[in-house]
């Protein structure tokens, strides 16, 4: 890229730098030419090629320091008086190609293209490629910069590469703007380099993100892979290659609305493990049982009636369109007025979808339905980021933003892979067992989204405890690691949620379960209580104060752990 660059340069100034070859050339060889006088003023040789040079190269530079090595003659005068115009005119034209090259747009980008790459190659800390800069890969750009995990970003919109700059990310986050779906341009993001840990397809063109996962499943098998995607028949292909998350918004909120009328305690469990981390607790959604009406056949709606039809849910749907499905109930309408509403039985139903793609049809659409019936659940779904301070004046019960469920779905699977898995064993809890999780969790946290993190017994990742089972064959319960290498009296806010240990589940293992190495483990508390618990896992001064009891560190490391920990606790303010 280097090469490329320097040759580019030379090809665009390749005019310029012919025509100063060509004066300082001419004027040199004038100068071998013409006869000189000496001190005398006696006629005297010309001057020889070193000579002539010399002085074209300071008079052509307007330096000047004369006529040397003797006093010229009127003819070498002459000659230089036109030499001297020349070369103004020479190096006037170079310096004015020079600047139009650097204001060119195509080599600023150039440059820029081979400043990303070399910053590319000097990475060497694990990171992740972000395709797609918009409101979803701003909000995971964000989360992913607390965690301390660096960022690649590709995007074809330069106004939001200059916002992802201005943005006060505690990492530089290295931006490049071209389109994601060409391989090439994953080559330079570094999808084949060492400290890739996986990609983010999240544009808001299928087409583009599934090009990205195409690409990235040849190029590098390795790497996790993760794509946005709303269409099913993209959804299905990305499947069909292995695409390892595939997260489709709405199906995705629309199996969780389901979810959450039929378990409204299991889906507060789910809304409260896949939040942002230290914000506070969200409210809690009960849309009730009974008849519900969806604004809108699209994508979106089509996703609500089938999930809420496999749930039992009585629908009747409100589109323009009426060429729908004969196994749909539906009016022909807008649903921005209150006939078709009234048609479509709002007065006795329970809930309403406002599910279209403009964000103000939907706000009319839930005012309009408020208006004729105020005990109505109203899920309302937001587009644009943007208008979040219509929605924030409206306050819907339930409102879908499709960055913030792709944003959300990406760091968990990121940041806890064994969330998704721990999800699905949820689905089968009774009611009661996941509400008194839910309750468990927000006392722990203090009414904030806990923090969720796995761990695995390894060399990698819990070197103390590792070295402890492997090495030293001692035995070593679960409760040890929530303990506080700080006061090994005191539980840590955090909970185990699950252990994996030869591929089986072990849900809300008990302190008393021993560890074995291998096992994985998941986690939910504070960040405080994350940062204490890796003292224990990497530090074995730390884990004999936690197994013991006595305290064989020192002043010293105890103030190191409880700055350490008062660190932690300064990131998790708001």
């Amino acid at each position: 890229m280097n090469a490329s660059v320097f040759f580019l340069a030379l090809r665009r100034m390749r005019a310029p730098l012919i025509v100063l070859i060509v004066i300082y050339a001419l004027s040199t060889l004038g100068l071998t030419l013409i006869p000189g006088i000496d001190a005398q003023g006696q006629p005297a040789p010309p001057m020889s090629f070193f000579h002539a040079f010399y002085f074209v190269s300071y008079t052509a530079s307007t330096i000047g320091f004369g006529e040397l090595p003797v006093a010229f003659s009127e003819a070498q005068r002459m000659w230089v008086s036109v030499v001297i115009f020349l070369s103004v005119i020479g190096w006037s034209y170079s310096i004015i190609s020079l600047l139009s090259l650097v204001q060119d747009k195509g080599f600023q980008q150039v440059l820029l293209t081979a400043r990303f790459g070399r910053r590319i190659r000097q990475l060497g800390e694990p990171f992740y490629i972000l395709c797609g800069c918009g409101e979803t890969g701003l909000l995971i750009a964000r989360a992913l910069d607390r965690e301390g995990i660096r960022v690649v970003a590709i995007e074809r919109d330069e106004a939001r590469i200059q916002e992802l700059e201005l943005e006060d990310f505690a990492a530089d986050i290295l931006a490049l703007c071209a389109d994601a779906a060409q391989p090439q341009q994953l080559l330079m993001a570094g999808l084949e380099h060492r400290s890739c840990r996986g990609v983010l397809a999240i544009t808001d063109d299928d087409s583009a993100n599934l090009a990205v996962a195409i690409a990235s499943r040849l190029i590098n098998p390795r790497l996790m892979v993760v794509a946005r995607v709303a269409s099913p028949a993209i959804e299905r292909n990305m499947m069909s290659f292995g695409t390892h998350y595939v997260v489709n918004h709405f199906e995705k909120f629309a199996d969780y609305l389901a979810q959450a009328i039929h378990s409204p305690n299991w889906f507060r469990l789910v809304d409260l493990l896949t939040g942002l981390p230290g914000q506070e607790v969200p409210e809690r959604h009960d849309p009730p049982a009974g008849d519900w009406i969806v604004c809108g056949y699209g994508r979106f709606g089509q996703a609500v009636v089938r999930n809420l039809t496999r749930q039992g849910v009585r629908l009747t749907v409100i589109e323009p369109d009426s060429s729908l499905p004969i196994n749909v109930h539906h009016i022909v309408g807008h649903g921005t007025e209150a006939e078709p509403l009234r048609q479509a039985g709002i007065e006795t139903a329970v809930g309403i979808v406002a599910g279209g793609d403009s964000d103000t049809n939907n706000l009319s659409i839930a005012m309009t339905a408020k208006e004729v019936n105020p005990d109505l659940f109203v899920v309302v779904r937001q587009n644009r980021v943007a208008n979040q301070v219509l929605f924030d004046a409206y306050d819907a019960d339930f409102t879908m933003v499709p960055s913030r469920i792709v944003a959300r779905e990406c760091l968990a699977l990121i940041t806890s892979p064994l969330l998704a898995r721990f999800l699905g064993l949820v689905r089968s809890w009774p009611e009661a067992r996941a509400a008194a999780i839910a309750k468990q969790l927000e006392e722990l946290c203090g009414q904030r989204v806990p923090l969720v993190w796995g761990v695995r017994i390894n060399a990698a990742d819990a070197p103390a405890v590792h070295r402890l089972l492997m090495m030293e064959q001692a035995t070593m319960a679960l409760g040890v690691l929530r303990r506080d290498p700080a006061a090994h009296q005191e539980s840590l806010p955090l909970l185990p949620l699950l252990l994996v240990r030869d591929g089986r589940d072990h849900e809300l293992p008990v302190d008393e379960m021993m560890l074995q190495p291998g096992d994985q483990l998941l986690f939910a508390g504070t960040r405080v209580a994350k940062a204490a618990q890796n003292l224990s896992l990497d530090n074995r001064n730390a884990l004999d104060y936690v197994l013991t009891g006595r305290d064989a560190q020192g002043w010293l490391w105890r103030l190191l752990s409880q700055s350490g920990k008062a660190a932690a606790r300064d990131t998790t303010r708001p």
